[in-house]
């Protein structure tokens, strides 16, 4: 048998229940569902992928809503690996596979003293969806860490390299949410780790965190602080289906700000280096009364209101009327729009 039909023969599609393959626990199912672990059956792939009207590439499903039926062909990115490509006098440059456990690379990187992604510790999802989603948290994001990535070009069929001025990051935001579903596959990601290496403790959370009240705390102090508010703050998707933050920080004008904080004292703001403002989406939604309220099976969480959860049979539809009724809320008192952070299929 030749390479090329033992490729071909290794990305026959098959059923699959996805209801273990996104953190909400959505019934789902895929009629055509195939598993990306080896970049040499990339080109094998493009050729499968042709002969279908949409193509879904899924990481870790923590950042996903599913339908009961997905349509098209599923793909499972499963790439693994991590290497030290280069030691700078700079910089660390490390190369996670698109398929490695976030939270599993930050963990390696700070026990190797690869330091510089502490602060995005215990995020869920995958290496290679990191950069679609340009994750973020405690005043890091994953564009300021970032290298390279390469990718697969399943219309061209061909790797492609991209630099941060191709990925075109924004809040929340990149390159790969505004192309045609389907059209990358992210293989690996280059990460950026600056050397010397610098705390970043400026978000007010870090700042009242006990373990970090030394005089100079390290990157595993800042690691394991980030876990501890993170679990405190976050349900965890194996006991609760859940999928994070689940809309996006609104950002307005300053002049938007002061008009909102002149009528509503207390509003929780954070200053963008533009001049805007983000506002806590998470307590915009708290204010309007939504915090461990349900709409059927799919509920806000009791603790944080930013995330909703499955309490139980949920089905996307329930998911999506629960988050419609929550931004019409926000909309009417405070006339900013909510966007939601996960990709609805």
């Amino acid at each position: 048998m030749s390479n090329a039909q033992e490729a071909a023969d290794a990305l026959l599609p098959r059923f699959q229940d996805l209801s273990d393959f996104n953190t909400l626990g959505l019934a789902a199912a895929a009629p055509a569902f195939v598993t990306l672990d080896d970049a040499s059956r990339l080109p094998a792939f493009s050729e499968l992928a042709a002969g279908y009207e949409r193509l879904l590439v899924l990481g870790g499903g923590s950042n996903v809503v599913l339908p009961g039926r997905v349509p098209g062909l599923v793909a499972h990115v499963a790439f693994r690996g991590l290497r030290l490509v280069e030691a700078r006098s700079d910089a660390w440059i490390v190369e996670a596979a698109a398929g490695e456990s976030w939270h599993g690379v930050v963990s390696r990187c700070v026990a190797q003293g690869w330091d510089g992604l502490e602060n995005l510790a215990l995020i869920p999802g995958t290496a290679g969806a990191a950069p679609v989603q340009n994750i973020g948290a405690y005043g890091v994001e994953l564009a300021d860490r970032f290298e390279s990535l390469t990718a697969w070009d399943v219309r061209a069929a061909r790797f492609v390299e991209m630099r941060a001025g191709d990925c075109r990051y924004a809040y929340r935001d990149s390159v790969f949410k505004h192309a045609e579903p389907g059209r990358w596959v992210i293989v690996s990601v280059r990460l950026r780790l600056p050397r010397p290496w610098r705390a970043q403790l400026d978000y007010p959370d870090l700042q009242r965190s006990a373990r970090l009240a030394q005089a100079a705390p390290g990157a595993r102090d800042i690691f394991e602080a980030v876990c501890e508010i993170r679990r405190a703050k976050l349900p965890d998707p194996a006991v609760i289906g859940n999928a994070g933050s689940f809309f996006k920080n609104p950002v307005v004008s300053a002049e938007q700000r002061d008009a909102l904080a002149a009528r509503f004292p207390g509003l929780v703001s954070y200053a963008m280096p533009d001049g805007r403002c983000k506002l806590a989406a998470g307590w915009l939604i708290d204010q309007c009364g939504w915090k461990g309220k349900s709409l059927g099976p799919a509920g806000v969480h009791d603790r944080q209101a930013l995330v909703l959860v499955n309490r139980g049979g949920a089905t996307a539809a329930d998911i999506m009327r629960l988050a419609a009724a929550i931004q019409d809320d926000v909309a009417r008192r405070y006339g900013v729009a909510l966007e939601p952070e996960p990709a609805v299929v």
